[in-house]
């Protein structure tokens, strides 16, 4: 876990190196201070030395002034190292969720990660902000005050020695009590982030259902949970104040009894007393600091292991060396695969599907829910890898390509439609960076876009919502068509991605895609069989496997899955005219 974190210092290092130099110089000033009060007690004030008094006030002074220096300096390099640190955290995270595949981002929730980047990666940055500066300065100044305090009578340094060794011990059974708590705790957090996402997301169905007292009960329950087990968790940690107050009032009282016994027998001055004294406020504030510092390394640990999951977790899908760049053409060959999802690799949900496309063909798929007719498509641009047989695209195993040429020929509108905010414009020439004003319009004249566009006061500079908020399913639908046209790519999948588009649209679009883009694949996953039944074939899924294939009069004829949707579909077609 602290490799993989401490790798994101990056050019920050010079600050977290030089911000422990500098607290190092500081305790140096501050320890011999303390020294030096005494020597203006025991050589000044006993032998009514004013000029002693003076040198030795004077370079206090100076020391003070230096220790104030050195530790406003720390306080700037460490506050720069840590923020650095943060922001390297998260543009790694950033960069290393961009290179995840499907299956990589299905083990990390969508809230789990958002939490990763920003609480998570806020209490690791403390934590190393105090790290840098209180966990360095703690230990040197209770070494330091150790020693002197030694060197002063060695008697006292043992009473300390004590304090440590038991206060150590105790706060490593609050270590290992507390941790475990604390990674529930974050794990929560992931589960409320993804509530509160749902029900942003979901507000309009959440209105017109009724359901906010519903919704708001279930965000109650689940910060009840996370108040739970913080109480929890607090409880363990809140032993380390009462402990420390009894060991610091317990040195206290210790060295009070025994340097007025020893003064009375000659064997300390009353000099070395107060340095004492002091020695043994700065030995309790720095095991004070360490208390404090250890609870928030605790809370740390569970949000740094969070975030070194991501960090460490290895793309599934990689490019091959010498990976092939172009794409010969548009067939596609599946020879005897199959697949299974990561999260359940014992069922696979495609099996035995062996099926051959011609370049430039259009392939309707067809099937019933959960005949995974999405996985079949996600296969083909290689966003999952078969775990048995072959996928080839232009001849090519799929395995062979470069990720990015592959998917650049291989355009995939999904059945969830995703607009940026931004405006149109922006969001066409996510097909195609450096896409012309007239390429825009082309691919969205080809999407049936273009006519609903320009009724827009603004036209293609029409701003997005987030989400694609202002603008209907239909309309998202065909703008995410022409985004993928952009592409002119050499396969065109459209995943379900008519769905929410008029039969009359519908058609106008098909009639586009054969006339003018005859040359592309076209495979389009559909559940209204009158958005595929011209296609040269038709496959129909069931279970994993292909039940049939042919046009739309063979598979009438033989396939008795798709009789049954096609007659399920014509009578409710018909049942609308009538009511209408």
């Amino acid at each position: 876990m602290f490799k993989a974190l401490l790798k994101q210092i990056g050019n920050y290092k010079k600050d977290a190196i030089l911000t422990p130099i500098l607290v190092i110089l500081e305790v140096v000033m501050e320890v011999i201070i303390p020294l030096m009060m005494a020597a203006i007690i025991d050589y000044g004030l006993t032998r009514q030395s004013i000029k002693t008094v003076c040198m030795i006030g004077a370079a206090m002074i100076v020391m003070a002034g230096l220790a104030l220096f050195f530790g406003v300096e720390s306080g700037k390099t460490a506050a720069s190292a840590s923020s650095g640190f943060a922001m390297n955290l998260r543009q790694a995270m950033y960069e290393k969720i961009q290179m995840f595949s499907f299956s990589n981002i299905d083990k990390f929730s969508t809230a789990g990660l958002v939490t990763r980047m920003t609480t998570d990666v806020m209490n690791v940055q403390q934590a190393f902000q105090m790290s840098i500066r209180i966990c360095v300065r703690a230990p040197i100044m209770l070494a330091s005050a150790m020693v002197m305090t030694f060197l002063i009578h060695p008697r006292f340094a043992l009473i300390f020695l004590v304090v440590i060794i038991v206060l150590a011990a105790v706060l490593a059974l609050i270590s290992s009590k507390a941790n475990p708590i604390l990674r529930k705790v974050f794990h929560e957090y992931d589960e409320l982030n993804a509530k509160v996402q749902e029900n942003v997301n979901g507000m309009r169905v959440v209105k017109s259902f009724v359901r906010e007292d519903y919704e708001i009960r279930r965000f109650e329950t689940e910060s009840e949970k996370i108040r739970s087990l913080f109480v929890s968790a607090e409880k363990l940690l809140a032993l380390n104040s009462p402990v420390m107050q009894f060991s610091m009032y317990s040195c206290i009282l210790l060295i009070s009894w025994m340097g007025a016994k020893m003064i009375i027998a000659g064997s300390l001055t009353e000099g070395q007393l107060m340095s004492m004294f002091t020695y043994v406020i700065n030995i309790l504030i720095s095991l004070m600091m360490v208390s404090m510092t250890f609870v928030m390394l605790i809370m740390s640990r569970a949000s740094g292991e969070r975030i070194s999951e991501v960090l460490e977790e290895e793309p599934d899908l990689c490019n091959v060396p010498h990976a092939v760049k172009e794409v010969a053409d548009g067939s596609v060959d599946f020879d005897q695969a199959g697949f299974a999802y990561p999260s359940n690799s014992g069922k696979e949900v495609i099996s035995d599907v062996s099926i051959h496309i011609r370049p430039g063909e259009i392939i309707g798929v067809l099937g019933g829910t959960g005949s995974a007719k999405s996985s079949f498509a996600a296969l083909i641009p290689r966003l999952y890898d078969v775990t048995r047989g072959e996928v080839r695209v232009g001849g090519v195993p799929v395995k062979d390509y470069d990720l990015s040429s592959l998917r650049d020929n291989v355009a995939m509108v999904l059945q969830k439609n995703v607009l940026f905010s931004g405006t149109i414009k922006e969001n066409l020439r996510w097909g195609k960076e450096d896409a012309t004003d007239e390429e825009l319009i082309n691919a969205c004249r080809l999407a049936q876009a273009d006519e609903f566009i320009r009724d827009f006061p603004a036209g293609y500079d029409t701003y997005i919502e987030r989400g694609g908020a202002n603008l209907s399913g239909g309309q998202k639908q065909r703008l995410c068509i022409a985004r993928a046209l952009l592409k002119k790519p050499k396969i065109l999948i459209l995943d379900d991605s008519t769905s929410a588009v008029d039969t009359r649209t519908d058609a106008l679009i098909r009639k586009a895609f054969r006339e003018q883009i005859p040359d592309t694949t076209k495979i389009i996953i559909a559940q209204r069989i009158s958005s595929i039944q011209d296609a040269d074939r038709i496959l129909v899924f069931d279970n994993g496997r292909i039940d049939a294939e042919g046009t739309h009069e063979e598979l009438l004829a033989i396939s008795q899955i798709y009789r049954e949707i096609y007659e399920s579909q014509t009578k409710e077609g018909g049942n609308h005219e009538g009511r209408e």
